[in-house]
């Protein structure tokens, strides 16, 4: 039997959610940052952890920068991401 990777609990079939290619209780795939519940398929991950899209992944793994938005905010307003 399965075991869930937050609590290390064997995961029976009826609580099973699978996602990232694990089995986890409902209960336990949570954002590993905010915490939140997660659906299975509707979040993001990072070194095999659960993260919401939107706002932990993004704030911890998206690009940084003016706007959030890196070199293409920078060339938006006339810059160059290429090296001089």
């Amino acid at each position: 039997m399965a075991k869930c990777p937050k609590c290390t609990k064997e995961v029976y079939f009826a609580e099973r959610k699978t996602s990232l290619g694990k089995d986890w209780h409902a209960s336990c795939l949570r954002c590993n940052h905010c915490n939140k519940v997660l659906a299975p398929g509707s979040h993001a991950e990072n070194s095999g952890q659960p993260y919401c899209h939107n706002p932990c992944y993004s704030k911890l793994f998206g690009p940084g920068g003016f706007g959030r938005g890196g070199a293409e905010s920078y060339q938006a307003f006339g810059g160059s991401s290429s090296p001089q």
